[in-house]
């Protein structure tokens, strides 16, 4: 499994709405300038959050984007899988009961399901709220003497 660079720049993004939750509505062309990742880029990462329900947008002058709920609603998972789809290591679990013809005798079907679920309780464990936490953390512990 490999994330894609979409996934990676919708966390990026959302990550910094966090970071900026309670600042109103948030421009992309600021989220964009601050990530380092293209307007355009983000305009077509926009439209999976806003039709279910993860940001607010507000259109005008003063429009932008924020989250919808707090950052400790949101997981690392959710956001993956909105963007990437399935998570699953093969292909073969894509499918429920699993798609494979030879899935009933598969000796290495186990291994895959085994390292699905270690996959998913890891990012489902990870909210927006504990990446700002960790991020804090290692800047108060960055002191020079």
């Amino acid at each position: 499994m490999k994330i894609s660079t979409k996934g990676r720049y919708a966390l990026r993004m959302l990550v910094d709405l966090a970071e900026r939750q309670g600042s109103g509505f948030i421009a992309l062309k600021e989220i964009s300038e601050r990530q380092n990742i293209s307007k355009k880029y983000l305009e077509q990462i926009i439209p999976v959050f806003n039709k279910t329900g993860i940001l607010r947008t507000n259109r005008g002058s003063q429009g932008g984007y924020m989250l919808a709920k707090s950052p400790d609603k949101y997981t690392v998972g959710e956001i993956l899988r909105l963007t990437e789809g399935s998570l699953a290591p093969v292909s073969c679990l894509d499918c429920e009961p699993a798609g494979c013809d030879r899935s009933a005798d598969c000796a290495t079907l186990p291994v895959w399901q085994g390292l699905e679920k270690v996959i998913n309780e890891y990012l489902d464990g990870i909210t927006l709220q504990d990446i700002l936490d960790r991020q804090t953390g290692s800047y108060s512990n960055n002191y020079i003497i």
